[in-house]
């Protein structure tokens, strides 16, 4: 069974420096490169199970975007946007690509991308720019539709500073927070909760993220997000390379509607919708597995 490779990449925003931490899995020479990313308060170890099941035919690369898991924190949390995130991964990319069009033509230098969520959004502002990478892109249970006074609220969640006196305790509130992402036996619940969760100095456990994350978030008007929006479908508008859109059949933070509108626009993706699954798909399961394998292998 293949073992990542744990690696980091140094990358820059106006405050400064900063490390982005990145799993590899896979041969290290392969130049089918496969990028998965997570959503706003997970990390790069949700793709464990994806990625041993595709690291036979890409070199996978999951990183923990700034601010989580492994990865440095920002000075200024002002940064921590969808523009920073893009800025970051075009250096990950460069990084995990130098090389690799030696040996053949000018798509070597090209990379799938798997997205959830905040990893779905990160995708679509890098393919829709000109000359970007994304070859095929996954797009997991995110749209251009979004709900200021949801994304706010998620800033009033994420910035709370919640301790647990035991890991047990932390997992059961990580199932209890994460009820929407289906049936997962026990074991895969501890899994997803000792991904995000870690043991303080004092003992507790605490959830392994920068809580400043949430400052970005509160500080979004219903304006701003309305012009966000309007960002996001001319984003995905631009978009060119083949895509698949997945969405938990009953996700609230992907509509059936703005779904059917995406299949209609952009890229022009096909649809599949997972059952018993809201927001969002954690691709744990072989039958989800193999939809991503479908796409991505043929």
């Amino acid at each position: 069974m293949s073992e990542p490779r744990l690696k980091s990449v140094q990358c820059s925003s106006p405050a400064g420096l900063h490390r982005v931490a990145y799993k590899e899995w896979g041969d290290a020479d392969n130049p089918k490169v496969l990028v998965c990313v997570h959503g706003v308060t997970r990390v790069g170890d949700d793709f464990d199970h994806l990625a041993r099941a595709l690291c036979d035919e890409y070199r996978v690369v999951c990183p923990d975007i700034v601010g989580r898991g492994r990865s440095e924190r920002l000075r200024d949390p002002a940064y921590y946007t969808v523009p920073q995130y893009v800025a970051d991964m075009v250096t990950l990319i460069a990084r995990v690509t130098a090389g690799a069009s030696a040996g053949g033509g000018p798509d070597d230098e090209g990379v799938a991308w798997f997205g959830t969520s905040m990893g779905g959004l990160i995708g679509m502002a890098l393919a829709a720019l000109e000359g970007n990478p994304v070859r095929r892109f996954v797009l997991n249970d995110i749209g251009p539709v979004l709900d200021g006074a949801a994304l706010r609220r998620i800033g009033d969640y994420i910035g709370q500073d919640l301790r647990f006196p035991s890991f047990a305790a932390g997992a059961d509130f990580v199932k209890t927070v994460s009820a929407s992402f289906g049936p997962h036996s026990d074991d895969e619940w501890r899994k997803l909760a000792a991904d995000v969760l870690r043991e303080g100095r004092d003992g507790q456990w605490e959830r392994h993220y920068d809580l400043n994350l949430a400052q970005p978030f509160r500080a979004i008007t219903l304006e701003g997000a309305a012009q966000d929006e309007a960002a996001l479908w001319a984003a995905w508008d631009a978009i060119r390379c083949p895509t698949l859109l997945v969405r938990g059949e009953q996700s609230d933070l992907l509509s059936r509607e703005t779904a059917q509108q995406m299949t209609q626009r952009g890229p022009r993706p096909r649809l599949v919708e997972i059952p018993g699954v809201g927001h969002a798909p954690t691709f744990v399961h072989d039958d989800q597995i193999a939809i991503a394998r479908a796409f991505l292998v043929g």
